[in-house]
């Protein structure tokens, strides 16, 4: 379930607000909820946005108090809370342009669920789509690679043939274009295998829909 979507208590994150400025750089719990209510103070009821407004410019005013990097994360977290999940997966219809030819995207579903491979934590994210007429469910595997620990998500073309699988690649690029406005890098590996690679910014992106917004939030947290 989305946590933009539940019956969050405002009083409960009123209630807390003293006890999160001293926890703003470590608990999951504070940024999940400093998120929530930069959320309310955009999207809640009148009375939500008001109270929610005045919990987040307290929030800035702690953070800006304990220095300059705590409050730039502070920050960060106030503006991606206002943009998280008021989009929705379901219903998103969309006309793309990729390598000049325009195409139709509709989506039907989607989620993002983590999974352990080779001991490492994965975040999966599966949409269902009809891009062109031609419906079926995508996947883009997120892990942490290299020094940075950048996170990077590999999605791989599906077709028999190498003409089959080209056009499976242009329509998940058209896909992924459409729903984060970020195109993606195509690299054809050996034996015809065509991977389709996203970056941090693709992540950015899919996070502003409802149905993948808690699932990133939470992996980007234990990924970190």
């Amino acid at each position: 379930m989305c946590l933009f979507a539940s019956p969050f208590s405002t009083s409960l994150i009123m209630r807390l607000c003293t006890a999160l400025p001293h926890r703003l750089y470590t608990p999951h719990t504070s940024r999940v909820l400093m998120a929530y209510a930069s959320w309310l103070s955009v999207y809640g009821s009148s009375e939500q946005q008001k109270l929610a407004a005045e919990f987040v410019s307290y929030i800035l005013q702690r953070a800006e108090k304990a220095g300059k990097g705590v409050y730039e994360k502070a920050t960060r977290i106030v503006d991606e809370g206002k943009e998280r999940g008021f989009l929705t997966l379901k219903g998103f219809e969309m006309e793309v342009e990729v390598d000049g030819e325009k195409r139709k995207v509709k989506v039907i579903g989607g989620e993002a669920v983590e999974e352990r491979q080779n001991g490492k934590t994965l975040l999966r994210i599966e949409i269902t789509a009809e891009v062109d007429g031609v419906r079926r469910e995508y996947v883009i595997t997120y892990g942490r690679y290299g020094k940075l620990n950048a996170a990077v998500g590999y999605a791989y073309a599906r077709g028999d043939a190498p003409e089959v699988r080209k056009a499976d690649a242009e329509r998940l690029s058209a896909l992924i274009k459409a729903l984060t406005g970020r195109e993606t890098r195509i690299r054809r590996k050996s034996g015809g295998k065509i991977e389709i690679i996203c970056g941090r910014e693709h992540l950015d992106g899919f996070r502003r829909y409802a149905e993948l917004a808690d699932a990133i939030e939470n992996w980007l947290e234990r990924s970190d």
